[in-house]
């Protein structure tokens, strides 16, 4: 029997999985989302490493990517996730079993494809973050080393613009940093955009096995999942290469000091020796206070000024000390700071990559795996469902999210009457992974009835909301009305919109159908995503809510 195929070989092989409840335990401190002994909820988001959370999005990004068979099949899946169970052990936390299913997994796709391989492996110092630092300084470092403006026709000119605009472009920074700080979390928003649009465009030619399209879905998710660790890691990046212009620009002044004997001076047309003397001690006086080198009086700066008929004839020695130490004490010393704090907060980042696993692909694959069971809360407005639509839902339910169980898996609450939509909201059972707000296609939208419904939602509970709507009722009346029915479905879509949820329209009756598994799935991978979920259809059906009279919530009458 090959080693693939035993699952026992790969869990003697592995000592990860042998150390168990210590290896849990260790990377899932209590009280932490997914841990031993932390609250109820089993979706909670949890924090992984950066190289598990690259391995379990890099698995799901293939699975989720319709990949052929050769790259990764039915049979591979279930062999990774019966290897999961054995390695993970009966009473490891879902997150725990995600991670040693996603190692499997790798074990087999990653020598499939070189491009996965790579996509897999997260940079390590001093690899692939040190490298871009390192050349980043180099360059910077050269960068400043020939920047000899400062030292231009034989003299150090003390109001260079160079060493001026390196000063004052630095404490811009700063202050930009301190007033920015903490950075919300929203900040990295078009980040992530532009992350998201570079790295999909990567793997169009990076590969031959049919893994373009999942490494493009990895792309988009890792930009968004990773965007505040790869934010603090470009920080990083950019303070050393500030730092190492700093000291390019020191260096190139003593080693030329060094051949050449500079003079120093100062001209301009519109300074004169009083506002010269004031601006270099602000400038120059913290480096003459903390290198014991005094400034000139007012007469001594007026002795410096270079004209028509006066050349520079003043030692430059001791102006370069001076401009050096400015230099480190402005530049260099605050961005080494700044570079040692962002590679504290990039390491730390890397340690605690947050996966929601309230969404669709992780419940299915938590409930397969008998790690969870989906529990739905249904809350109707105006009626509750009759028979038929509560086992349509159920039915819909169970194939996008896994097998709902009989006694505890769908919860039905009383309908909320049309009016009581400020009313006390019943709270979600623990364990609860989805709250499903259930219209009837048929009723009018009205954001004060509805919209406070949803608004009431949102607020008592962070656990996510859909907004369904059951248009069996409507077909079976406007069949022979696509377009008044495309209307319908914008108007429901912009009121899910407006208040950040998801939204899907099915026909409870026909719930087997594909159409409605995939606007069902649609909706929840937004009700589980950071971004309100646009109206659906947006490119072919109407944006704005159709002009018909407000029926307050009731079904519309046939015309």
């Amino acid at each position: 029997m090959s080693a693939d195929a035993d699952p026992t070989h790969r869990r003697a092989a592995d000592p990860a999985g042998d150390r168990g409840a210590a290896a849990a335990a260790a990377a899932y401190p209590v009280g932490a989302p997914g841990a031993p002994g932390a609250p109820a909820d089993p979706l909670a988001p949890v924090r992984l490493t950066e190289a598990s959370a690259r391995r379990v999005l890099l698995v799901q990004a293939v699975e989720s990517s319709d990949p052929p068979a050769a790259l990764w099949s039915p049979e591979d899946a279930a062999w990774a996730s019966r290897l999961a169970t054995e390695t993970a052990g009966p009473a490891a936390p879902p997150a725990r079993w995600l991670e040693q299913r996603a190692r499997h997994a790798c074990e087999r796709l990653l020598p499939r494809d070189a491009a996965l391989a790579a996509a897999a492996a997260p940079p390590r110092l001093p690899g692939g973050l040190g490298r871009a630092a390192a050349a980043a300084a180099a360059v910077a470092f050269v960068a400043g080393l020939a920047a000899d403006s400062l030292a231009g026709r034989g003299r150090i000119d003390l109001l260079a613009p160079p060493w001026l605009l390196l000063v004052a472009w630095n404490l811009a920074v700063y202050l930009l940093l301190a007033v920015r700080w903490p950075a919300p979390a929203g900040r990295s928003g078009s980040l992530r955009r532009w992350l998201g649009r570079a790295l999909q465009r990567m793997p169009r030619t990076a590969t031959r096995s049919g893994a373009a399209a999942a490494l493009a879905v990895f792309a988009a998710a890792w930009a968004e999942r990773g965007a505040a660790l790869l934010r603090a890691r470009a920080a990083l990046v950019l303070h050393v290469a500030a730092a190492a212009l700093a000291l390019g620009l020191v260096a190139g002044l003593y080693l030329r000091g060094l051949v050449l004997d500079f003079r120093a001076g100062w001209q301009s047309t519109f300074l004169d020796a009083g506002a010269v003397h004031a601006l270099l001690g602000v400038l120059l006086g913290p480096a003459s206070a903390a290198s014991g080198i005094a400034l000139p009086d007012v007469a001594g700066v007026a002795a410096l000024r270079v004209g028509p008929g006066a050349a520079a004839t003043a030692p430059a020695a001791g102006w370069i000390h001076l401009l050096a130490v400015t230099l480190l004490l402005a530049v260099v010393l605050p961005r080494a700071l700044l570079a040692a704090a962002a590679a504290v907060q990039a390491a730390w980042r890397a340690r605690r990559v947050e996966l929601p696993l309230a969404a669709p692909y992780y419940v299915r694959l938590l409930a397969a795996g008998r790690r969870v069971a989906p529990r739905v809360q249904v809350l109707a407005h105006g009626s509750a469902p009759d028979a038929g639509a509560a086992l349509g839902l159920r039915a819909l339910l169970a194939a996008t999210l896994g097998a709902i169980d009989d006694a505890h898996g769908l919860r039905l609450e009383a309908p909320v009457r049309y009016g009581d939509e400020d009313g006390a909201v019943p709270p979600p059972p623990a364990g609860t992974t989805l709250r499903v707000a259930l219209v009837d296609l048929a009723a009018t939208p009205e954001a004060e009835a509805h919209g406070r419904w949803l608004a009431v939602l949102r607020a008592a509970s962070p656990v996510p909301v859909v907004l369904l709507a059951d248009e069996g009722a409507w077909q079976r009346r406007f069949a022979a009305l696509p377009e008044r029915s495309a209307e319908r479905r914008a108007a429901w879509g912009a009121l899910a919109a407006a208040h950040g949820v998801g939204f899907a329209s099915v026909d409870l009756g026909q719930p087997a159908a594909g159409a409605g598994r995939a606007a069902l799935e649609q909706a929840l991978e937004q009700a589980s995503g950071p971004q309100p979920y646009p109206p659906p259809d947006a490119a072919t059906t109407p944006a704005t809510t159709p002009a018909t009279t407000p029926s307050h919530g009731k079904p519309d009458r046939p015309r």
